[in-house]
């Protein structure tokens, strides 16, 4: 392998689903980690955490590690109580996350290990933790420029753009595309010619919004949870159709797209359906895009 890599721990959004019928996808919650040299940097903490940290323990290289969260859902943070190095004293974890402070950030997390959720809190942790202040630029992890802006899921939630090695990852695990679009289709015959008017800019600025965070991105890991017809149940819940995600990918110019936070309902069938479907999408407009299904334990080298 390289010495810079992506790798996938866990794939799916909602809860984990340890199914027979989805061990080809996985069935771990979101998880993602990018390695480069030393330095580890952790895109949320579902279940996928967690054998991720058993995996740290069989190495004695890395001792340090940021971890940066995109909201704190529980299916984003429910591996913390479970991740081993978080326990043992010769660690040094770093957290991030949305809060004004680091304080609220710290509180958001200890908040899912406190009575009556869980029998131990995180000040059991034995690892120096620390929590970062948000700047507006941005901040540098080693090698890795991160930077971070709102994407359109219920709560303060955050989509990340990660610079390496001349490349752009972009981790965006909850996003709801085109929601006022879809929500003014729904309801179109209720507005006059002059509300109309006033929609299409909005719809435009909401498309310009998504484009600006993943426009040209080497890689997108992008929420593409739900079939049209979920999505017509879900409307609003935050998450992406994964047309929907395909069809914003090709207009930003992306060039590589892993379809992420998949329905824990879907089974292993039901994701090469949409893979294969999501590759016709792409034929049929003549974009250059590629695309994958993410799947837990996938490497990908940067």
């Amino acid at each position: 392998m390289s010495k810079s890599q992506l790798r996938f721990w866990g794939v799916r959004g909602s809860y984990a689903a340890p199914f027979r019928s989805h061990l080809g996808v996985g069935g771990n919650t979101s998880c993602v980690e990018i390695r480069s040299g030393d330095h580890l940097l952790i895109c949320d903490a579902g279940t996928g955490i967690i054998p991720l940290g058993n995996e740290l323990m069989q190495q004695d290289k890395i001792r340090e590690m940021l971890i940066i969260l995109t909201h704190y859902h529980w299916d984003h943070v429910c591996g913390l109580p479970f991740f081993v190095p978080a326990f043992i004293p010769d660690w040094k974890i770093d957290f991030f996350g949305p809060g004004d402070n680091p304080q609220s950030i710290e509180e958001h997390i200890s908040a899912q290990m406190q009575a009556p959720y869980f029998p131990v809190g995180t000040e059991t942790w034995l690892a120096e933790t620390n929590y970062l202040a948000p700047k507006d630029d941005g901040f540098q992890y080693g090698p890795m420029k991160i930077d971070f802006s709102n994407v359109h899921h219920p709560g303060i939630t955050y989509g990340y753009k990660i610079e390496i090695n001349n490349k752009t990852i972009v981790y965006a695990s909850d996003n709801e595309c085109m929601f006022i679009e879809k929500s003014i289709k729904h309801r179109s015959d209720e507005f006059n010619e002059e509300e109309h008017e006033l929609f299409k800019e909005m719809i435009h600025e909401e498309h310009q919004s998504e484009l600006n965070l993943i426009q040209d991105a080497d890689i997108l890991i992008h929420d593409a949870q739900y079939t049209p017809s979920d999505y017509d149940k879900k409307h609003g819940w935050g998450h992406s159709c994964y047309i929907d995600t395909i069809n914003t990918a090709i207009d930003a110019n992306v060039k590589e797209l892993y379809l992420f936070h998949h329905d824990p309902n879907y089974d292993d069938a039901a994701m090469e359906a949409i893979h294969k479907h999501s590759n016709e999408i792409i034929k049929e407009k003549g974009a250059s895009l590629i695309c994958h299904i993410a799947k837990e334990g996938m490497v990908v080298d940067i």
